[in-house]
């Protein structure tokens, strides 16, 4: 089995490095093909005005100067000789859940294959931020991927997949001896307002901003990813690539007077 890793955080991040780890268990043919640097948060966005330049590390390592959906492209249909069998994009250092597979280079470059027909998986690392787990760029442990990674990727590899789909999995914040199990469960949804805006000067006088997230009070529900990581389990979540709202089509149709 041919497989592809790639993920967001870029080629020389420790998760890439995890997801080797995992995916070697699975294949000895392994291609590596990720963004030269981070791209966390660029969805499926693709580089269209600049050059994508590649860097070749050995015959199947690769870094590319663009976005996770730009890597799996030039994997595509410029680096690699053959198609892959499988897609493994991750393990990303941080959680993909809710309304962050919409954000997620993680995730959209397992769509990006999904797109391809290739199966795909995107993998994420849930961390805790608090005064007791540290500051948020304090080293992560992966310690829960590195040991349900394979558990996981087994019985999915071997399951019936539809068309255009793509799984995204992310494994809770604690150490592998503490998760739960695994759970199948919905996209969840968190409460608006997760954005924050550090307005800042620079030296020369001149007002910047950073964006950010910060936590808000939310009840995850019972069957959803938020609810499984919450409870310590791993959350196993099918996506799939057409994002038509079926229920809204005939109500639209009645209101503008037209079918089909």
């Amino acid at each position: 089995m041919r497989i592809l890793l790639t993920n967001d955080d870029g080629y020389h991040a420790p998760g890439l490095a995890v997801l080797e780890r995992i995916a070697r268990t699975l294949s000895d043919d392994l291609w590596i093909v990720a963004p030269a640097e981070e791209q966390s948060g660029t969805g499926r966005s693709l580089t269209i005005t600049r050059p994508v330049r590649v860097r070749r590390f050995d015959e199947r390592r690769f870094a590319v100067t663009g976005t996770p959906t730009d890597a799996v492209m030039m994997a595509l249909a410029s680096i690699m000789d053959a198609k892959p069998d499988l897609i493994l994009s991750g393990v990303n250092r941080g959680a993909n859940l809710a309304e962050d597979v919409s954000y997620s280079g993680t995730v959209s470059a397992a769509m990006e294959g999904a797109f391809a027909g290739i199966r795909s998986i995107a993998l994420s690392q849930v961390y805790a931020v608090s005064e007791e787990d540290g500051a948020p760029g304090d080293p992560v442990s992966f310690a829960a991927a590195d040991a349900w990674g394979e558990r996981v990727l087994r019985p999915l590899i071997d399951a019936e997949w539809a068309p255009r789909t793509t799984v995204n999995v992310n494994f809770p914040p604690v150490s592998p001896t503490q998760v739960q199990g695994v759970r199948v469960v919905r996209q969840g949804l968190r409460d608006h307002g997760r954005v924050k805006i550090d307005r800042r000067t620079d030296p020369r006088g001149f007002d910047y901003s950073w964006i950010g997230l910060q936590r808000v009070p939310h009840d995850p529900k019972p069957g959803t990813d938020l609810h499984a990581i919450a409870e310590r389990y791993v959350s196993v979540t099918p996506l799939h690539l057409d994002l038509t709202h079926e229920p809204s089509l005939a109500a639209f149709g009645r209101a503008l007077g037209v079918t089909g």
